[in-house]
């Protein structure tokens, strides 16, 4: 079991929701001290995007921040040897990638370049679960978890099969869209998944994809173990928020999930 794994199952064991949050690595000069700041307001986790140029599942807001960390000429390596130097204490921090990422540099070195980071996790969004058995191993081999993704469009057996190889945590998508979107008709129809999901997952499982406030996480978190939280940070850090500004953010997020406690 490795920290991602272990540090949601201990919230949940204690009763309180997750909350993972993000930050595009290259961002802005300082995007290490808004990872600081997440954590420091109480993120249990924080996804660190790596940048790409076609990233297929982002929706607006994370394709310009990845198009923002590309510009300042961010690479790989350089946002991997950023993270090496940060302090960031015990929190997991996991890897949110791309096939592209991951393929190109060889799977096994590509998840211990990782590992050697200081990450705990990855998430490659699209890779089918059904043919990442090369890339679940090779990040197992790293001692990394490798977290898989369902959506609402994903059958009961599908859910089930997922379930079973996925690695941290169970990644719920709440809509059939891009990254950031949160129109729906209606909130109520968003956590069915995660419902059904509960069912077969015996990690914890976290809902992601449109969480925009505070009260729609907490809302999210009366159906799932926790909330994912990305592009309505993101947004706020492309729109100029300070560092201070974003540890505000989740810490309303953190306040709003633990009031949501039953």
């Amino acid at each position: 079991m490795a920290a991602v794994e272990t540090a949601l199952r201990q919230a949940r064991a204690a009763g309180r929701p997750s909350l993972v949050t993000y930050v595009t690595g290259g961002i802005r000069a300082d995007w290490t001290d808004l990872l600081a700041a997440m954590i420091e307001a109480g993120a249990d986790a924080v996804e660190i995007g790596l940048p790409f140029s076609d990233p297929m599942l982002d929706g607006r807001t994370i394709q310009q921040a990845s198009a923002a960390a590309i510009g300042r000429g961010a690479k790989i390596a350089g946002i991997l040897g950023q993270l090496s130097a940060a302090a960031v204490g015990d929190v997991p921090l996991i890897a949110m990638t791309y096939a592209n990422h991951a393929y190109s540099r060889g799977l096994p070195a590509f998840c211990r370049q990782l590992a050697d980071a200081g990450l705990s996790g990855v998430i490659t969004p699209d890779l089918p679960a059904v043919e990442a058995g090369d890339y679940l191993e090779a990040a197992g081999q790293a001692g990394l978890d490798a977290t898989l993704m369902v959506t609402p469009a994903t059958g009961q057996e599908q859910i089930k099969a997922i379930a079973g190889r996925t690695r941290g945590f169970l990644y719920v998508m709440s809509v059939m869209a891009t990254t950031g979107n949160s129109r729906v008709n209606a909130d109520s129809a968003r956590w069915a998944v995660s419902v059904r999901a509960r069912r077969h997952s015996p990690l914890p499982v976290l809902i992601g994809f449109g969480i925009d406030t505070p009260g729609r996480a907490a809302a999210a978190a009366r159906h799932a173990d926790g909330v994912i939280v990305a592009s309505a940070l993101m947004r706020r850090v492309l729109d100029g928020a300070s560092c201070a500004d974003i540890g505000r953010d989740v810490a309303a997020l953190r306040t709003a999930l633990d009031q949501a406690r039953p």
